[in-house]
């Protein structure tokens, strides 16, 4: 009778710890982050842009630094607001040139339009959640780096990425351990870092 209760306690127990170890286990370094497509617009403007606006071959040439407002619009002198986001740099400045012209401000001037900064966004459980400035090496894994790392609730193993209106959720364990996973940032991705339930 004895030796049957220590069986079945034994039983017990080993099923107990197979359990818990199980659950220790549910955030594993292993598999594949899922491929994210380039953004089919990396060469458009977009919301947060940072821009120069050189206007030239005009009496008073003059270079303004503006940025793209979350309506997509920048505002220079004379001609007010103007749509920006979703234009490349080149398009941009022709619209700035026609409208300067069409508005009898001058007869004939160039525009030069380039992009100083743009951004990336983390938040959620990251040190310092808000704007980074995107570069073209910029990880997953170093993004969450310059946002100064996880908190301690952080869930690292389903960090959700934002790109084109669609979400991808990311191992990021796995990509600071592999760097074939570790997928590059595009300019206007958005990132969460979500709470751990443990």
């Amino acid at each position: 009778m004895a030796s049957l209760l220590r069986s079945r306690l034994s039983g017990i127990l080993l099923s107990a710890s197979l359990l818990l170890l199980a659950g220790c286990q549910s955030d594993t370094v292993t598999g594949e982050n899922p491929r994210i497509p380039a953004t089919t617009s990396s060469a458009q403007l977009r919301p947060g842009d940072s821009l120069t606006i050189a206007l030239q071959g005009i009496p008073d040439p003059s270079a303004h630094p503006v940025q793209i407002d979350e309506q997509g619009l920048i505002s220079l002198p004379y001609i007010g607001t103007i749509s920006a986001a979703n234009s490349t740099t080149g398009e941009l400045a022709q619209r700035i040139r026609e409208t300067y012209i069409a508005r009898n401000f001058y007869t004939a001037m160039d525009v030069s339009v380039s992009v100083t900064e743009r951004y990336i966004y983390v938040g959620g459980e990251v040190t310092r959640p808000g704007r980074i400035i995107w570069t073209p090496d910029l990880t997953l894994a170093k993004a969450i780096q310059s946002a100064g790392g996880f908190t301690l609730y952080a869930r690292e193993t389903r960090v959700s990425l934002v790109r084109d209106q669609q979400a991808y959720d990311l191992n990021v364990k796995l990509a600071q351990r592999n760097p074939a996973q570790d997928p590059l940032m595009m300019p206007g991705d958005s990132v969460q870092v979500p709470r751990s339930p443990f």
